[in-house]
C-alpha cells in the first residue's frame, strides 16, 4: 500500500465514515464517534463475542480468571507509578513492568465484564504516567547504548508501549475529551516521539529491539488515527521502506522462518511481530501481512516451536536454558497463528502451555481445545535455512521417536548478530526428555539484581560465548573468528547436504573462515539398526589445515559418569586448563595420555545409559573437565565435559558414536542393558573419502562412508583389511 492510500484509509477511519477499510473492524469504522475513541486494535463486535462466548470454553475462562486475579490484586495495592531508579530486576523496574500488564489486563477485563472499575483503574494509572513522563530524561541506571525513560534500556520502554497501547485502546472511549488529550499527548505521543524521533537510528535498526519499537509506535498510530505514526512504523523514519517493520519482516527471518539471533531471541521477537501484524491485519487487511514472503511470520511460529525439545527451547547463542514454549511471547504467537491457519497441531502446543490470551485469537484456541480438535504437533526432522534469502547456513534438526524421543541438533548458521556465540558446526543431542549433549547458553541470571543487575555477566564473554564452551572443534586454543563478532558476521557456514531416509538421517556442513588456514567439515548422522535399541549418533569431524596446531574437541555431556577411560586423576588439587578464551574457566579432573586406540565414556541420566566411543586419525589425549574455575562470584554452573586433544598435526579427523542404551529404575531397583551394544569404532581412510565402522556386540558391522567431494554423482571406493566399500554420492551406509 502506498503512503497516500494509507493516509486516506486512516483519515476515513478517523472520520468514522462508512467506507473505512477495516476487514474485521468495519463496525468500528461505522460507529466511530467524532472524538475517534472507539477501539480499533480489537473491535467492539469482537470484544462482545468474547464476552458472550468466553465462559463456554474453559481455557479462555481460566485465563480471564487469572488476569482478573492479577488486576484485582493491583487495584487493591493501589496505583504506584514510581520515579524510575533501578536497573532490571529492581523495585521500580518491576513496578513499571507490573503496571503495563495491569493496564493491558484492565482494558481487556473492562470489555469482557463491562465493569467500569477496570476502565477507571487503567485511566487513573495512565493519568499518573501523564504526570510523570514529561518530567523524565534518560534513566539514571541506564547502561544500554540507548537508555530508556521508564526503564534502564529503551527496549523495555517499547514493550511498555506495546502492551499499554492495547489496554488504552480498550478503554479510551470511556474517558472525557480532556483526559484523552492528556494521556494521548503526555504519554503515548511523547513515547512515540522518544522512540522514533529522538532515537531515530535505534528505531531504524534491523534488530528485535527496533521491532518492539516499531510495533509500539505503529499500534499507537492506529489507536490515535495518526497515519504518519503508522507509516513511520511500517516504513521507517524516512518513510521510504528502507527501515521499519516491513523491512524487519523481510530481513530478520529466513524464508523458512528462522530468526537470525536464534530460537531464544526468536521467542522474544515473536511477540511484537505477531501482535503488530495482527493489528495491521485488523486495520489494513489488504496488506495481507500474514501472507507476506510466503507467510514467513506464520513459519516463524512453527520454526520456534520446532526449535524446542520437551517444552524448552534449544539454548543456542545467548539463551536461558529454562525458557520454553510456555512463555508469554509463544503463547501469543500460537494463538495468532492458530487463528490464521486453524492448524490443529498448534492446539496441542496450547494444551501444553495450559493457557491462551484474552483476544479473538485466544478465543479461537480455547474453542478448538474445548471441541477436542487438538492433534499432536508434528515435530519433524528438518533444516531451517538462515539469512533473508536462505543462503547463510542452516539449523538442522534430526528427530526420531516423537516429541521426547531422540533429537540431534546441528548449528550451521550465521553468527547471530551481537547475541551469537562462536559455535559453528556445534552438535546438541536430546533423548528421553533430557538434554544429553548440551549447550551452556548464556551466563546470566535474568532480572536477578544481585547478579550483575540481571543482565549479561562478564562470564558470558569470557566463557559462554567461547568455542570451548560448545560441542565443536577448537583450533589452537582460540575461539572461532578470533572471538570477533564482526568477522563472524562476514562469514556464514556452508551446508553441504541434508537427507532424511528410513533408518538414516544425515547432515553435513563446512566452515572455511573460522580459523586462518583451517577448513572444518562436520558430518552428523542418526542411524538405526535392529541390533540397537535406539538410534545412535555417528560423528565425523575433519580439519584440513596448512600448518601444525592443537585441536580440541569438547563434549559437554549431562549425567553421572558410570565408567570412564583410564586416566591420571587430579585428587589433591584442581589444575586450570588455560588462561584465556574460556580455558581459564575449566578445572581439570582427569587426563589420559595420547593414544591411537579408541576410548569410551559411559554416563547415566534419568533412566537411561549413554556410551560415547571416540577416536581420531592421530593419537589423542582425553581430559575430563568441569566449568567453574576462576569464578569468584559463583556466576557459572558447574558442568562436566570431555575434551579430546590432538597436538602437532595439520590435518585431523575425529570420529565417534553416541549410543543410548539400557534402563535404570530407582524405584523398582532394577537395571538392564547397562552395557553398550557397540564393541568398537574404527576409521578407514581412502582416496578422497573415509569410512567409520562400528563393530556391534552381535559381531555384525554398521559402517558410514563419507566423501570429501559431496557431488551427487561422484564415485568413491575405500579399501582396508580385505574389505571394500564403494558408493556414489556424498555418503553411504553399509550393513555387514
Amino acid at each position: 500500500m502506498t503512503r497516500p492510500v494509507l493516509l486516506a484509509v486512516l483519515a476515513t477511519l478517523a472520520a468514522g465514515a462508512p467506507g473505512a477499510v477495516l476487514a474485521q473492524s468495519a463496525p468500528v469504522a461505522a460507529r466511530a464517534r467524532a472524538d475517534d475513541a472507539t477501539p480499533v486494535l480489537v473491535s467492539i463486535d469482537q470484544w462482545r463475542a468474547m464476552a458472550e462466548a468466553g465462559d463456554r470454553y474453559p481455557m479462555f475462562a481460566a485465563e480471564r480468571a487469572r488476569v482478573e486475579r492479577e488486576v484485582r490484586a493491583a487495584m487493591a495495592a493501589g496505583i504506584n507509578v514510581p520515579q524510575p531508579r533501578d536497573p532490571g530486576g529492581g523495585v521500580t523496574h518491576e513496578q513499571h513492568k507490573a503496571n503495563y500488564k495491569a493496564i493491558y489486563g484492565a482494558g481487556a477485563l473492562y470489555r469482557l465484564t463491562d465493569d467500569r472499575a477496570y476502565a477507571d483503574f487503567a485511566r487513573d494509572m495512565l493519568l499518573e504516567y501523564a504526570r510523570l513522563y514529561p518530567t523524565l530524561s534518560n534513566h539514571p541506571a541506564g547502561n544500554s547504548p540507548v537508555k530508556g525513560r521508564l526503564f534502564w534500556q529503551a527496549l523495555n520502554d517499547s514493550v511498555w508501549l506495546v502492551y499499554s497501547a492495547q489496554g488504552y485502546d480498550a478503554i479510551r472511549d470511556t474517558l472525557t475529551a480532556d483526559q484523552r488529550r492528556t494521556i494521548d499527548n503526555d504519554v503515548f505521543r511523547r513515547m512515540t516521539r522518544f522512540l522514533s524521533e529522538e532515537n531515530a537510528p535505534y528505531f531504524d535498526r534491523i534488530h528485535n529491539h527496533a521491532t518492539w519499537a516499531t510495533a509500539g509506535v505503529g499500534m499507537t498510530g492506529y489507536m490515535l488515527r495518526d497515519p504518519d505514526l503508522v507509516d513511520r512504523a511500517l516504513n521507517g523514519t524516512a518513510h521510504d521502506g528502507g527501515a521499519g517493520f516491513l523491512r524487519q519482516v523481510d530481513e530478520l527471518f529466513s524464508p523458512d522462518g528462522y530468526y537470525a539471533e536464534g530460537p531464544y531471541y526468536q521467542r522474544y521477537a515473536l511477540a511484537p511481530f505477531v501482535i503488530f501484524a495482527r493489528a495491521i491485519q485488523q486495520n489494513e487487511p489488504q496488506r495481507d501481512i500474514f501472507g507476506r514472503r510466503d507467510g514467513v511470520l506464520l513459519k516463524a511460529v512453527d520454526g520456534v516451536i520446532q526449535s524446542s525439545y520437551a517444552g524448552l527451547l534449544f539454548p543456542i547463542n545467548d539463551a536461558m536454558p529454562d525458557k520454553g514454549l510456555d512463555t508469554e511471547e509463544i503463547v501469543t504467537g500460537v494463538a495468532v497463528a492458530y487463528a490464521q491457519t486453524r492448524d490443529p497441531g498448534l492446539l496441542s502446543i496450547a494444551e501444553g502451555q495450559g493457557r491462551t490470551i484474552l483476544s479473538p485469537d485466544g478465543l479461537a484456541v480455547a474453542e478448538g481445545v474445548a471441541d477436542g480438535a487438538a492433534r499432536p504437533f508434528d515435530f519433524r526432522s528438518m533444516q531451517l535455512r538462515d539469512g533473508p534469502n536462505g543462503d547463510l547456513g542452516n539449523l538442522v534438526f534430526l528427530r526420531h521417536g516423537g516429541a521426547e524421543g531422540q533429537a540431534l541438533v546441528m548449528k550451521n548458521t550465521q553468527q547471530g548478530q551481537g547475541h551469537g556465540h562462536f559455535d559453528r558446526l556445534e552438535m546438541l543431542f536430546y533423548d528421553d526428555g533430557q538434554p544429553i549433549v548440551r549447550d551452556y547458553g548464556a551466563a546470566r541470571f535474568l532480572n536477578v539484581e544481585a547478579k550483575g543487575g540481571g543482565g549479561y555477566l562478564p562470564e558470558n564473554d569470557s566463557w559462554a560465548m567461547q568455542t570451548v564452551a560448545h560441542n565443536t572443534l577448537v583450533v589452537g586454543h582460540a575461539s572461532q573468528f578470533g572471538g570477533d563478532l564482526q568477522r563472524g558476521e562476514e562469514h556464514p557456514t556452508t551446508p553441504l547436504f541434508f537427507e532424511v531416509d528410513d533408518g538414516l538421517q544425515i547432515a553435513s556442513a563446512r566452515l572455511e573462515n573460522g580459523y586462518d588456514g583451517v577448513v572444518l567439515t562436520r558430518t552428523l548422522a542418526m542411524v538405526e539398526h535392529p541390533d540397537l535399541t535406539y538410534p545412535v549418533v555417528i560423528d565425523l569431524f575433519r580439519a584440513d589445515g596448512t600448518a601444525t596446531t592443537t585441536y580440541d574437541l569438547p563434549l559437554h555431556f549431562n549425567g553421572h559418569i558410570v565408567t570412564a577411560f583410564e586416566a591420571e586423576h587430579s585428587v589433591r588439587e584442581r589444575p586450570v586448563l588455560g588462561d584465556a578464551n574460556g580455558y581459564q574457566h575449566l578445572w581439570v579432573d582427569a587426563v589420559a595420555a595420547p593414544s591411537g586406540e579408541s576410548r569410551s565414556l559411559t554416563w547415566l541420566l534419568g533412566g537411561r545409559f549413554y556410551t560415547y566411543r571416540f577416536g581420531a586419525s592421530s593419537p589423542i589425549g582425553a581430559m575430563l573437565v568441569e566449568s567453574g574455575a576462576n569464578d569468584p562470584n559463583f556466576n557459572l554452573r558447574r558442568e562436566p565435559a570431555l575434551i579430546q586433544r590432538m597436538q602437532g598435526q595439520a590435518d585431523a579427523s575425529f570420529f565417534s558414536v553416541l549410543e543410548p542404551h539400557g534402563a535404570y529404575d530407582g524405584t523398582a531397583e532394577t537395571v538392564s542393558g547397562a552395557t553398550s551394544r557397540i564393541r568398537d569404532i574404527a576409521r578407514v581412510r581412502g582416496a578422497g573419502a573415509e569410512v567409520i565402522v562400528l563393530t556391534l556386540a552381535s559381531g555384525r558391522t554398521l559402517a558410514l562412508g563419507v566423501a570429501d567431494d559431496v557431488a551427487p554423482g561422484a564415485a568413491h571406493s575405500v579399501q582396508a583389511n580385505g574389505q571394500t566399500w564403494e558408493w556414489t554420492g556424498p555418503y553411504a551406509r553399509f550393513d555387514r
